[in-house]
Protein backbone atom coordinates (compact mmCIF):
# COMPACT_ATOMS: atom_id res chain seq x y z
CA UNK A 1 0.00 0.00 0.00
CA UNK A 2 2.57 2.57 1.12
CA UNK A 3 5.00 1.66 -1.71
CA UNK A 4 2.29 2.09 -4.34
CA UNK A 5 0.98 5.31 -2.84
CA UNK A 6 4.43 6.89 -2.53
CA UNK A 7 5.68 5.93 -5.99
CA UNK A 8 2.43 6.30 -7.92
CA UNK A 9 2.88 5.56 -11.63
CA UNK A 10 6.61 4.97 -11.07
CA UNK A 11 5.94 1.89 -8.92
CA UNK A 12 7.34 -0.90 -11.11
CA UNK A 13 7.68 -3.52 -8.31
CA UNK A 14 11.16 -4.46 -9.51
CA UNK A 15 13.46 -6.05 -6.95
CA UNK A 16 15.82 -3.07 -7.04
CA UNK A 17 12.99 -0.56 -6.57
CA UNK A 18 11.40 -2.54 -3.73
CA UNK A 19 14.69 -3.00 -1.88
CA UNK A 20 15.54 0.70 -2.17
CA UNK A 21 12.13 1.68 -0.87
CA UNK A 22 12.23 -0.92 1.91
CA UNK A 23 15.53 0.54 3.12
CA UNK A 24 14.03 4.04 3.22
CA UNK A 25 10.87 2.78 4.92
CA UNK A 26 12.81 0.92 7.64
CA UNK A 27 14.77 4.09 8.40
CA UNK A 28 11.54 6.07 8.51
CA UNK A 29 9.88 3.62 10.92
CA UNK A 30 12.97 3.61 13.18
CA UNK A 31 12.76 7.39 13.42
CA UNK A 32 9.06 7.16 14.30
CA UNK A 33 9.89 4.54 16.94
CA UNK A 34 12.49 6.92 18.38
CA UNK A 35 9.82 9.62 18.60
CA UNK A 36 7.54 7.26 20.54
CA UNK A 37 10.40 6.33 22.89
CA UNK A 38 10.71 10.08 23.53
CA UNK A 39 6.95 9.94 24.38
CA UNK A 40 6.19 12.63 21.83
CA UNK A 41 2.88 10.89 21.09
CA UNK A 42 1.69 11.86 24.59
CA UNK A 43 2.25 15.62 24.20
CA UNK A 44 -1.19 17.34 24.42
CA UNK A 45 -0.45 19.87 21.65
CA UNK A 46 0.49 17.10 19.20
CA UNK A 47 -2.54 15.01 20.16
CA UNK A 48 -4.73 18.07 19.59
CA UNK A 49 -3.10 18.68 16.19
CA UNK A 50 -3.72 15.07 15.16
CA UNK A 51 -7.35 15.24 16.29
CA UNK A 52 -7.75 18.39 14.19
CA UNK A 53 -6.45 16.51 11.14
CA UNK A 54 -8.84 13.67 11.89
CA UNK A 55 -11.87 15.94 12.09
CA UNK A 56 -11.01 17.65 8.81
CA UNK A 57 -10.48 14.34 7.05
CA UNK A 58 -13.54 12.64 8.54
CA UNK A 59 -15.87 15.51 7.59
CA UNK A 60 -15.36 14.89 3.88
CA UNK A 61 -14.18 11.26 3.82
CA UNK A 62 -17.49 9.65 4.75
CA UNK A 63 -19.56 11.64 2.25
CA UNK A 64 -16.98 11.23 -0.51
CA UNK A 65 -16.65 7.48 0.08
CA UNK A 66 -20.27 6.54 0.67
CA UNK A 67 -22.11 9.10 -1.46
CA UNK A 68 -20.05 10.99 -4.02
CA UNK A 69 -17.88 8.14 -5.32
CA UNK A 70 -20.82 5.77 -5.69
CA UNK A 71 -22.99 8.33 -7.47
CA UNK A 72 -20.17 9.41 -9.80
CA UNK A 73 -19.39 5.81 -10.75
CA UNK A 74 -23.09 5.10 -11.27
CA UNK A 75 -23.54 8.22 -13.43
CA UNK A 76 -20.48 7.39 -15.52
CA UNK A 77 -21.60 3.80 -16.11
CA UNK A 78 -25.08 4.95 -17.09
CA UNK A 79 -23.73 7.63 -19.43
CA UNK A 80 -22.10 4.90 -21.52
CA UNK A 81 -25.57 3.93 -22.81
CA UNK A 82 -28.58 5.60 -24.42
CA UNK A 83 -32.06 4.39 -23.44
CA UNK A 84 -35.07 4.44 -25.79
CA UNK A 85 -38.17 5.12 -23.71
CA UNK A 86 -41.83 6.08 -23.71
CA UNK A 87 -43.25 8.25 -20.97
CA UNK A 88 -46.52 9.54 -19.52
CA UNK A 89 -46.59 12.38 -16.99
CA UNK A 90 -49.40 13.67 -14.79
CA UNK A 91 -48.11 16.91 -13.32
CA UNK A 92 -48.48 17.82 -9.65
CA UNK A 93 -46.33 20.18 -7.57
CA UNK A 94 -44.22 18.71 -4.74
CA UNK A 95 -46.05 20.91 -2.21
CA UNK A 96 -49.53 20.46 -3.73
CA UNK A 97 -52.52 19.94 -1.47
CA UNK A 98 -53.56 16.42 -0.57
CA UNK A 99 -56.64 16.75 -2.81
CA UNK A 100 -54.56 17.79 -5.84
CA UNK A 101 -52.05 15.03 -5.16
CA UNK A 102 -54.80 12.43 -4.86
CA UNK A 103 -56.40 13.68 -8.09
CA UNK A 104 -53.09 13.36 -9.96
CA UNK A 105 -52.49 9.90 -8.53
CA UNK A 106 -55.97 8.81 -9.56
CA UNK A 107 -55.33 10.03 -13.12
CA UNK A 108 -51.99 8.24 -13.47
CA UNK A 109 -53.58 5.02 -12.19
CA UNK A 110 -56.32 5.32 -14.83
CA UNK A 111 -53.61 5.61 -17.46
CA UNK A 112 -51.82 2.59 -16.03
CA UNK A 113 -54.97 0.47 -16.04
CA UNK A 114 -55.65 1.45 -19.66
CA UNK A 115 -52.15 0.35 -20.68
CA UNK A 116 -52.51 -2.91 -18.76
CA UNK A 117 -55.78 -3.49 -20.61
CA UNK A 118 -53.95 -3.29 -23.94
CA UNK A 119 -54.74 0.26 -25.06
CA UNK A 120 -51.96 1.64 -27.28
CA UNK A 121 -49.37 3.80 -25.54
CA UNK A 122 -49.83 6.76 -27.88
CA UNK A 123 -53.59 6.80 -27.29
CA UNK A 124 -53.18 6.70 -23.51
CA UNK A 125 -50.48 9.36 -23.63
CA UNK A 126 -52.66 11.72 -25.66
CA UNK A 127 -55.58 11.26 -23.26
CA UNK A 128 -53.79 11.50 -19.92
CA UNK A 129 -50.25 12.90 -20.23
CA UNK A 130 -49.59 16.55 -19.36
CA UNK A 131 -46.08 16.43 -20.84
CA UNK A 132 -45.76 19.49 -23.10
CA UNK A 133 -44.20 17.37 -25.86
CA UNK A 134 -46.92 14.72 -25.93
CA UNK A 135 -48.73 16.04 -29.01
CA UNK A 136 -45.46 15.96 -30.93
CA UNK A 137 -44.02 12.65 -29.74
CA UNK A 138 -47.22 10.75 -28.75
CA UNK A 139 -45.53 9.71 -25.51
CA UNK A 140 -42.45 8.24 -27.21
CA UNK A 141 -39.47 10.29 -25.98
CA UNK A 142 -36.86 8.37 -27.99
CA UNK A 143 -33.28 7.85 -26.87
CA UNK A 144 -32.05 9.67 -23.77
CA UNK A 145 -28.90 9.40 -21.70
CA UNK A 146 -27.75 10.09 -18.15
CA UNK A 147 -27.74 12.43 -16.39
CA UNK A 148 -31.49 13.08 -16.44
CA UNK A 149 -32.58 16.63 -15.47
CA UNK A 150 -32.23 17.58 -11.81
CA UNK A 151 -34.99 16.08 -9.70
CA UNK A 152 -35.62 13.09 -11.98
CA UNK A 153 -33.11 10.68 -10.43
CA UNK A 154 -35.74 8.06 -9.57
CA UNK A 155 -36.95 8.17 -13.17
CA UNK A 156 -33.39 7.75 -14.44
CA UNK A 157 -32.79 4.83 -12.08
CA UNK A 158 -35.92 3.07 -13.29
CA UNK A 159 -34.96 3.64 -16.94
CA UNK A 160 -31.49 2.17 -16.47
CA UNK A 161 -32.34 -0.72 -14.16
CA UNK A 162 -35.72 -2.12 -15.21
CA UNK A 163 -36.20 -4.67 -18.04
CA UNK A 164 -37.24 -3.46 -21.49
CA UNK A 165 -40.91 -3.51 -22.55
CA UNK A 166 -42.10 -3.58 -18.94
CA UNK A 167 -44.59 -0.99 -17.65
CA UNK A 168 -42.92 0.90 -14.80
CA UNK A 169 -44.60 3.17 -12.26
CA UNK A 170 -46.14 5.26 -11.10
CA UNK A 171 -42.93 7.03 -10.01
CA UNK A 172 -43.18 10.30 -8.07
CA UNK A 173 -40.73 13.12 -8.80
CA UNK A 174 -40.83 16.89 -8.36
CA UNK A 175 -42.62 17.07 -11.74
CA UNK A 176 -45.46 14.74 -10.76
CA UNK A 177 -46.35 11.08 -11.38
CA UNK A 178 -44.72 9.16 -14.24
CA UNK A 179 -45.30 5.93 -16.14
CA UNK A 180 -42.35 4.60 -18.08
CA UNK A 181 -41.43 1.88 -20.54
CA UNK A 182 -37.99 1.30 -22.04
CA UNK A 183 -37.65 -0.26 -25.50
CA UNK A 184 -33.93 -0.48 -26.21
CA UNK A 185 -30.46 0.12 -24.78
CA UNK A 186 -27.47 0.94 -27.01
CA UNK A 187 -23.90 2.23 -26.54
CA UNK A 188 -24.04 6.00 -26.07
CA UNK A 189 -23.64 7.99 -29.26
CA UNK A 190 -21.87 10.84 -27.53
CA UNK A 191 -21.26 13.96 -29.63
CA UNK A 192 -20.30 14.48 -33.27
CA UNK A 193 -18.97 17.60 -35.02
CA UNK A 194 -20.65 18.14 -38.39
CA UNK A 195 -21.30 20.52 -41.26
CA UNK A 196 -24.23 20.31 -43.66
CA UNK A 197 -25.72 21.58 -46.88
CA UNK A 198 -29.47 22.28 -46.81
CA UNK A 199 -31.89 22.82 -49.67
CA UNK A 200 -35.22 23.82 -48.17
CA UNK A 201 -38.52 22.32 -49.29
CA UNK A 202 -40.47 24.36 -51.83
CA UNK A 203 -42.99 26.82 -50.41
CA UNK A 204 -46.53 27.03 -51.74
CA UNK A 205 -46.43 28.35 -55.28
CA UNK A 206 -42.67 27.80 -55.59
CA UNK A 207 -41.58 25.72 -58.57
CA UNK A 208 -38.16 24.51 -57.39
CA UNK A 209 -37.36 20.80 -57.03
CA UNK A 210 -35.21 20.51 -53.85
CA UNK A 211 -34.49 16.81 -54.45
CA UNK A 212 -33.07 17.51 -57.90
CA UNK A 213 -30.96 20.40 -56.56
CA UNK A 214 -29.47 18.38 -53.69
CA UNK A 215 -28.76 15.43 -56.02
CA UNK A 216 -26.84 17.76 -58.33
CA UNK A 217 -24.81 19.09 -55.38
CA UNK A 218 -24.08 15.54 -54.26
CA UNK A 219 -22.68 14.72 -57.72
CA UNK A 220 -20.43 17.78 -57.52
CA UNK A 221 -19.09 16.55 -54.17
CA UNK A 222 -18.45 13.12 -55.67
CA UNK A 223 -16.56 14.80 -58.48
CA UNK A 224 -14.18 16.29 -55.92
CA UNK A 225 -15.65 19.74 -55.27
CA UNK A 226 -14.88 21.23 -51.84
CA UNK A 227 -17.69 20.70 -49.29
CA UNK A 228 -17.05 23.95 -47.44
CA UNK A 229 -17.05 26.05 -50.59
CA UNK A 230 -20.17 24.34 -51.90
CA UNK A 231 -21.97 24.93 -48.60
CA UNK A 232 -21.05 28.63 -48.65
CA UNK A 233 -22.33 29.04 -52.19
CA UNK A 234 -25.39 26.77 -52.27
CA UNK A 235 -26.72 25.93 -48.79
CA UNK A 236 -30.01 27.57 -47.84
CA UNK A 237 -29.28 27.39 -44.11
CA UNK A 238 -27.95 30.95 -43.95
CA UNK A 239 -26.62 30.68 -40.39
CA UNK A 240 -24.31 27.77 -41.19
CA UNK A 241 -23.66 28.56 -44.86
CA UNK A 242 -21.55 31.57 -43.90
CA UNK A 243 -19.32 29.16 -41.95
CA UNK A 244 -18.98 26.60 -44.72
CA UNK A 245 -22.00 24.65 -43.44
CA UNK A 246 -20.48 24.29 -39.97
CA UNK A 247 -22.97 23.31 -37.24
CA UNK A 248 -20.56 22.18 -34.52
CA UNK A 249 -20.90 19.40 -32.00
CA UNK A 250 -24.30 17.91 -31.24
CA UNK A 251 -25.64 14.93 -29.32
CA UNK A 252 -28.86 12.96 -29.20
CA UNK A 253 -32.26 14.67 -29.25
CA UNK A 254 -31.03 18.03 -30.52
CA UNK A 255 -32.18 17.54 -34.11
CA UNK A 256 -34.76 15.36 -35.85
CA UNK A 257 -34.18 11.63 -35.45
CA UNK A 258 -33.54 11.13 -39.19
CA UNK A 259 -30.86 13.85 -39.13
CA UNK A 260 -29.22 12.36 -36.04
CA UNK A 261 -29.27 8.81 -37.41
CA UNK A 262 -27.74 9.90 -40.72
CA UNK A 263 -24.92 11.80 -38.99
CA UNK A 264 -24.01 9.06 -36.52
CA UNK A 265 -23.99 6.45 -39.29
CA UNK A 266 -20.87 8.14 -40.71
CA UNK A 267 -17.83 6.08 -39.71
CA UNK A 268 -14.88 8.32 -40.60
CA UNK A 269 -13.96 11.99 -40.37
CA UNK A 270 -14.51 13.61 -43.76
CA UNK A 271 -17.26 11.19 -44.83
CA UNK A 272 -20.55 12.67 -45.98
CA UNK A 273 -24.07 11.28 -46.31
CA UNK A 274 -26.19 10.73 -49.35
CA UNK A 275 -29.00 13.30 -49.65
CA UNK A 276 -31.87 12.72 -47.18
CA UNK A 277 -35.00 14.59 -46.18
CA UNK A 278 -36.19 16.13 -42.89
CA UNK A 279 -39.04 18.52 -42.14
CA UNK A 280 -36.68 21.40 -42.98
CA UNK A 281 -35.72 20.09 -46.41
CA UNK A 282 -32.96 18.03 -48.03
CA UNK A 283 -29.52 17.65 -46.42
CA UNK A 284 -26.02 16.36 -46.99
CA UNK A 285 -24.04 16.02 -43.74
CA UNK A 286 -20.26 15.91 -43.50
CA UNK A 287 -18.59 14.39 -40.43
CA UNK A 288 -15.73 16.53 -39.09
CA UNK A 289 -14.89 14.70 -35.86
CA UNK A 290 -16.41 12.62 -33.06
CA UNK A 291 -15.74 12.96 -29.35
CA UNK A 292 -14.56 9.73 -27.81
CA UNK A 293 -16.06 8.68 -24.49
CA UNK A 294 -13.87 10.02 -21.70
CA UNK A 295 -11.98 7.62 -19.47
CA UNK A 296 -13.47 7.43 -15.97
CA UNK A 297 -10.46 9.12 -14.35
CA UNK A 298 -10.82 12.09 -16.71
CA UNK A 299 -14.62 12.30 -16.53
CA UNK A 300 -14.69 11.94 -12.74
CA UNK A 301 -14.02 15.55 -11.72
CA UNK A 302 -16.66 16.97 -14.07
CA UNK A 303 -19.23 14.44 -12.89
CA UNK A 304 -18.44 15.21 -9.24
CA UNK A 305 -19.31 18.85 -9.83
CA UNK A 306 -22.59 17.92 -11.52
CA UNK A 307 -23.53 15.35 -8.89
CA UNK A 308 -23.07 17.71 -5.95
CA UNK A 309 -25.51 20.18 -7.54
CA UNK A 310 -28.08 17.48 -8.25
CA UNK A 311 -30.92 16.44 -5.94
CA UNK A 312 -29.66 12.84 -6.12
CA UNK A 313 -26.77 13.87 -3.85
CA UNK A 314 -29.10 14.67 -0.94
CA UNK A 315 -31.20 11.56 -1.68
CA UNK A 316 -28.12 9.34 -1.50
CA UNK A 317 -26.90 11.10 1.62
CA UNK A 318 -30.27 10.52 3.28
CA UNK A 319 -30.18 6.87 2.22
CA UNK A 320 -26.73 6.50 3.79
CA UNK A 321 -28.00 8.04 7.04
CA UNK A 322 -30.90 5.58 7.14
CA UNK A 323 -28.42 2.73 6.66
CA UNK A 324 -26.29 4.05 9.54
CA UNK A 325 -29.35 4.19 11.80
CA UNK A 326 -30.36 0.67 10.86
CA UNK A 327 -26.88 -0.82 11.32
CA UNK A 328 -26.40 0.92 14.67
CA UNK A 329 -29.82 -0.17 16.00
CA UNK A 330 -30.83 3.48 16.36
CA UNK A 331 -33.34 4.01 19.14
CA UNK A 332 -35.40 7.19 19.61
CA UNK A 333 -37.04 8.03 22.93
CA UNK A 334 -40.05 9.82 21.49
CA UNK A 335 -41.58 10.67 24.86
CA UNK A 336 -38.58 12.88 25.63
CA UNK A 337 -39.12 14.86 22.42
CA UNK A 338 -42.88 15.16 22.92
CA UNK A 339 -42.51 16.36 26.52
CA UNK A 340 -39.97 18.94 25.38
CA UNK A 341 -42.33 20.24 22.65
CA UNK A 342 -45.07 20.69 25.27
CA UNK A 343 -42.84 23.09 27.23
CA UNK A 344 -42.24 25.47 24.32
CA UNK A 345 -43.97 28.82 23.72
CA UNK A 346 -44.19 31.10 20.69
CA UNK A 347 -40.79 32.53 21.68
CA UNK A 348 -39.23 29.35 20.29
CA UNK A 349 -39.86 30.60 16.75
CA UNK A 350 -38.14 33.96 17.41
CA UNK A 351 -34.63 35.17 18.22
CA UNK A 352 -35.71 35.58 21.88
CA UNK A 353 -35.57 31.86 22.65
CA UNK A 354 -32.34 30.65 24.26
CA UNK A 355 -31.25 27.12 24.99
CA UNK A 356 -31.16 26.29 28.72
CA UNK A 357 -27.75 27.03 30.24
CA UNK A 358 -27.63 23.53 31.70
CA UNK A 359 -28.83 20.97 29.21
CA UNK A 360 -31.06 18.12 30.30
CA UNK A 361 -29.37 14.72 30.69
CA UNK A 362 -32.59 12.99 29.68
CA UNK A 363 -31.97 10.50 26.86
CA UNK A 364 -33.26 11.58 23.44
CA UNK A 365 -31.84 8.78 21.29
CA UNK A 366 -29.01 6.27 21.04
CA UNK A 367 -26.74 4.82 18.34
CA UNK A 368 -25.29 1.43 19.17
CA UNK A 369 -24.54 0.51 22.77
CA UNK A 370 -22.30 3.41 23.70
CA UNK A 371 -23.35 6.51 21.77
CA UNK A 372 -26.02 8.22 23.87
CA UNK A 373 -27.60 11.52 22.85
CA UNK A 374 -29.33 13.71 25.43
CA UNK A 375 -32.03 16.35 25.26
CA UNK A 376 -29.31 18.82 26.26
CA UNK A 377 -27.40 17.98 23.08
CA UNK A 378 -30.52 18.75 21.06
CA UNK A 379 -31.31 22.04 22.82
CA UNK A 380 -27.71 23.16 22.26
CA UNK A 381 -28.20 22.43 18.54
CA UNK A 382 -31.48 24.40 18.56
CA UNK A 383 -29.77 27.36 20.21
CA UNK A 384 -27.32 27.52 17.33
CA UNK A 385 -30.08 27.23 14.69
CA UNK A 386 -31.74 30.61 15.27
CA UNK A 387 -32.07 31.53 11.60
CA UNK A 388 -33.71 28.23 10.66
CA UNK A 389 -36.08 28.38 13.66
CA UNK A 390 -37.28 31.80 12.52
CA UNK A 391 -37.62 30.66 8.88
CA UNK A 392 -39.65 27.61 9.89
CA UNK A 393 -41.86 29.73 12.12
CA UNK A 394 -43.19 31.71 9.17
CA UNK A 395 -45.34 28.86 7.90
CA UNK A 396 -45.29 26.08 10.48
CA UNK A 397 -46.48 25.30 13.96
CA UNK A 398 -44.07 24.94 16.87
CA UNK A 399 -44.40 21.16 16.76
CA UNK A 400 -43.79 20.91 13.00
CA UNK A 401 -40.77 23.21 13.28
CA UNK A 402 -39.23 21.20 16.13
CA UNK A 403 -39.74 17.92 14.31
CA UNK A 404 -38.05 19.31 11.17
CA UNK A 405 -35.10 20.50 13.25
CA UNK A 406 -35.04 17.17 15.08
CA UNK A 407 -34.62 15.34 11.76
CA UNK A 408 -31.71 17.64 10.85
CA UNK A 409 -30.14 17.01 14.26
CA UNK A 410 -30.49 13.24 13.98
CA UNK A 411 -28.93 13.31 10.50
CA UNK A 412 -25.92 15.28 11.76
CA UNK A 413 -25.57 13.04 14.81
CA UNK A 414 -25.72 9.88 12.68
CA UNK A 415 -22.83 11.20 10.58
CA UNK A 416 -20.81 12.02 13.71
CA UNK A 417 -21.45 8.52 15.03
CA UNK A 418 -20.34 6.93 11.76
CA UNK A 419 -17.21 9.09 11.67
CA UNK A 420 -16.17 7.39 14.90
CA UNK A 421 -16.30 4.04 13.09
CA UNK A 422 -14.08 5.08 10.16
CA UNK A 423 -10.91 3.51 11.57
CA UNK A 424 -12.74 0.20 11.91
CA UNK A 425 -14.66 0.18 8.62
CA UNK A 426 -12.21 1.75 6.18
CA UNK A 427 -8.61 0.56 5.84
CA UNK A 428 -7.70 3.58 3.69
CA UNK A 429 -8.85 5.99 6.38
CA UNK A 430 -6.94 4.12 9.08
CA UNK A 431 -3.80 4.11 6.92
CA UNK A 432 -4.15 7.83 6.21
CA UNK A 433 -4.50 8.66 9.89
CA UNK A 434 -1.41 6.55 10.63
CA UNK A 435 0.49 8.54 8.00
CA UNK A 436 -0.62 11.81 9.61
CA UNK A 437 0.42 10.61 13.07
CA UNK A 438 3.81 9.30 11.97
CA UNK A 439 4.47 12.45 9.94
CA UNK A 440 3.77 14.67 12.95
CA UNK A 441 5.98 12.54 15.21
CA UNK A 442 8.83 12.46 12.69
CA UNK A 443 8.69 16.22 12.23
CA UNK A 444 8.76 16.86 15.99
CA UNK A 445 11.60 14.39 16.63
CA UNK A 446 13.68 15.88 13.79
CA UNK A 447 13.02 19.36 15.14
CA UNK A 448 14.21 18.42 18.64
CA UNK A 449 17.16 16.21 17.72
CA UNK A 450 18.46 17.99 14.61
CA UNK A 451 17.12 21.45 13.79
CA UNK A 452 16.95 22.88 17.31
CA UNK A 453 20.38 21.48 18.22
CA UNK A 454 21.90 22.80 15.02
CA UNK A 455 20.45 26.25 15.64
CA UNK A 456 22.16 26.38 19.05
CA UNK A 457 25.58 25.08 17.88
CA UNK A 458 27.07 27.81 15.67
CA UNK A 459 30.61 26.46 15.98
CA UNK A 460 29.48 22.99 14.99
CA UNK A 461 27.63 24.40 11.99
CA UNK A 462 30.71 26.34 10.87
CA UNK A 463 32.90 23.26 11.21
CA UNK A 464 30.41 21.16 9.29
CA UNK A 465 30.19 23.79 6.54
CA UNK A 466 33.95 23.90 6.12
CA UNK A 467 34.01 20.11 5.83
CA UNK A 468 31.43 19.87 3.05
CA UNK A 469 31.61 23.17 1.16
CA UNK A 470 33.74 21.64 -1.59
CA UNK A 471 30.78 19.52 -2.66
CA UNK A 472 28.71 22.52 -3.69
CA UNK A 473 30.93 24.50 -6.04
CA UNK A 474 29.73 25.39 -9.51
CA UNK A 475 31.42 23.80 -12.47
CA UNK A 476 32.88 26.20 -15.04
CA UNK A 477 30.02 28.21 -16.54
CA UNK A 478 29.42 30.80 -19.24
CA UNK A 479 26.75 33.40 -19.89
CA UNK A 480 25.34 33.12 -23.40
CA UNK A 481 23.15 35.36 -25.50
CA UNK A 482 20.53 34.08 -27.93
CA UNK A 483 19.56 36.50 -30.68
CA UNK A 484 16.33 36.15 -32.66
CA UNK A 485 16.05 38.04 -35.94
CA UNK A 486 12.46 38.86 -36.88
CA UNK A 487 13.13 38.85 -40.62
CA UNK A 488 14.14 36.23 -43.19
CA UNK A 489 16.58 38.62 -44.88
CA UNK A 490 19.72 36.47 -45.42
CA UNK A 491 21.96 39.50 -45.95
CA UNK A 492 20.81 41.05 -42.67
CA UNK A 493 21.38 37.72 -40.90
CA UNK A 494 25.02 37.64 -42.05
CA UNK A 495 25.60 41.24 -40.89
CA UNK A 496 24.21 40.40 -37.44
CA UNK A 497 26.33 37.26 -37.17
CA UNK A 498 29.58 39.12 -37.91
CA UNK A 499 28.78 42.05 -35.62
CA UNK A 500 27.73 39.81 -32.69
CA UNK A 501 31.06 37.95 -32.83
CA UNK A 502 33.06 41.11 -32.03
CA UNK A 503 30.76 43.32 -29.91
CA UNK A 504 28.95 43.46 -26.57
CA UNK A 505 25.17 42.85 -26.51
CA UNK A 506 24.33 46.50 -25.84
CA UNK A 507 26.18 47.63 -28.97
CA UNK A 508 24.57 44.87 -31.04
CA UNK A 509 21.04 45.87 -30.05
CA UNK A 510 21.77 49.59 -30.48
CA UNK A 511 23.10 49.07 -34.01
CA UNK A 512 20.26 46.98 -35.41
CA UNK A 513 17.23 48.20 -33.46
CA UNK A 514 17.05 51.75 -34.78
CA UNK A 515 13.26 51.76 -34.40
CA UNK A 516 12.70 51.06 -30.70
CA UNK A 517 8.98 50.49 -31.20
CA UNK A 518 9.61 47.78 -33.81
CA UNK A 519 12.88 45.99 -32.95
CA UNK A 520 14.10 43.46 -35.49
CA UNK A 521 16.57 41.78 -33.12
CA UNK A 522 15.60 40.21 -29.79
CA UNK A 523 18.12 39.00 -27.21
CA UNK A 524 17.58 36.44 -24.45
CA UNK A 525 20.25 35.42 -21.94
Amino acid sequence: YIYTKTNGDKADFSRKSLEEYLDLYIKFKLKVQKAKEMQLDTIPSLKKELEGYRRQLADSYLIDKEVTEKLVREAYDRSQYDIDLSHILVSVDPDASSNDTLRAFSTIMKAKRALEAGVAWDSVALEYSTDRAVKRNMGHVGYVTALFPNGLYHLETAAYTQPTNKLIGPIRTKAGYHLLMTHDKRPARGEMEVAHILIRNAKDGESKDPKAIIDALYKRLQAGEDFEGLARAESEDKASAAKGGYIGFFGINRFERVFEDAAFALKNDGDYTMPFETNAGWHIIRRISKKEQLDYKIAKSGLQSQIKKDARFELAKKSMIERIKQESNFMAFNTTLENFIDTLTEDFLTYKWKAPAKGSEELLCAFGKDYKVTLGDFTEFLGQATRKRIQLGRGNSIEASVRTLYEDFIDQTALKYEERQLNIKYHDFKALMREYEEGILLFEATKILVWDKAAQDSMGLEEFFQTIKGRYRWEERATTSLYTLTTTDEEMLEKVRKFVAKNEPEKVLAKFNKDKDNPILIRTE
